[in-house]
């Protein structure tokens, strides 16, 4: 029987063959749902459920992808929509969702059994309470969602809703500015670990990956343990349904150029509308927006800032207007820095 509630980031998805993935975007396909392999079942696995199963978790987007190419190939297809090949999974083949919202009730509910859960209650009801937006609009992703964790596991919180993303940034801002405040940025040596961990696709110095990161609240720390943020919109809030805007992927380009709005900076999928002022790199026409999926992308650059980019070029049709734009996340290379950097040899 198909699966035909909503899926949309930030839920994880357990397939038939106790495959979890996590989703990706908020549009997908009505035959399958667009979501990268996560954890699979592996007796030698580092990660145990409470059920006594044991899994390993892939971290890379190449590994996950070798993984299903030999031994669920079905999962990979071309998405002519899209204009990529992604992972998704069959909606026939659904065994459970996995919502954050429902999660995060549960582990309030039910009361903390670890340390972890304990800090992720402290975490969410401190942004409810310094937000005061419903705690029904907050979850908790990532592997408290599937009882996958460890203890040093981080939080992964999502907020949905506009208005409601948009009262959480503003809160986690006072909080970060708060000197007894428990939520706080990333501690130098924090911000080395995350750096150390994403460096092997993190094409920038440490002085430029420090620069962005300092100033983002949408992670940092609760107890010395580090969290992240995603800020969803409804899929009520959402104009674009799957097939009304076709995307052709062209070459790889670096770009720089002048954000003109950061307003969409925040979200997942992130959107900047900039001023295309030079191609570094590669052939490109005139690029107006810049768009990732990843949240590392997301509050990377600001408004009336320069930058430099390297990514994807994509062709944007829609039955009213035809643009390019700049996508980041596909591959190891891509990066966004501010362009303060005056030094920089790119």
């Amino acid at each position: 029987m198909e699966y035909k509630k909503p899926i949309i980031e930030g839920d994880f998805i357990e397939d038939k063959n106790n495959l979890i993935l996590d989703v990706k975007g908020l549009i997908h396909p009505p035959d399958k749902v667009i979501a990268y392999l996560r954890y699979f079942p592996d007796n030698k696995g580092e990660r145990l459920r409470k059920n006594g199963k044991k899994y390993r978790k892939v971290y890379s987007l190449e590994d996950r992808e070798k993984y299903l190419e030999k031994n669920f190939p079905e999962y990979i297809y071309f998405d002519s929509v899209f204009g990529v090949k992604l992972q998704a999974v069959p909606r026939n083949r659904i065994k459970k969702v996995h919502n954050p919202i429902e999660r995060l009730q549960r582990v309030i509910s039910h009361g903390f059994t670890d340390e972890l859960e304990k800090d992720v209650i402290l975490f969410s009801e401190t942004l409810q309470e310094e937000s005061e937006i419903p705690m029904q609009k907050i979850g908790v992703s990532g592997s408290v969602l599937v009882d996958l964790t460890q203890p040093d596991s981080d939080i992964d919180i999502i907020v949905y809703g506009e208005k409601n993303c948009r009262l959480v940034y503003e809160a986690l801002g006072n909080l970060f500015n708060k000197k007894d405040s428990i939520i706080k940025a990333y501690s130098d040596e924090g911000l080395k670990k995350l750096y150390e961990f994403r460096v092997t696709d993190t094409m920038m110095s440490y002085e430029e990956f420090a620069f962005s990161e300092k100033r983002k609240y949408m992670s940092g720390e609760i107890n010395g343990r580090t969290f992240f943020l995603r800020f969803l919109k409804e899929p009520s809030e959402l104009s674009e349904k799957y097939g009304d805007v076709k995307y052709i992927s062209l070459n790889n380009a670096i770009i720089k150029g002048l954000v003109l709005d950061d307003k969409e900076a925040i979200f997942t999928p992130c959107r900047y509308i900039i001023k295309h002022t030079k191609t570094l790199e590669g052939k490109a026409p005139q690029i107006t927006e810049i768009v990732s999926y990843r949240g590392r992308f997301c509050d990377q650059v600001r408004a009336n800032e320069r930058f430099i980019a390297q990514g994807k070029i994509e062709k944007v049709i829609s039955k009213s207007e035809t643009y390019y734009r700049l996508i980041l996340g596909g591959e190891k290379k891509d990066f966004l820095i501010a362009k303060r950097f005056e030094n920089t040899n790119r």
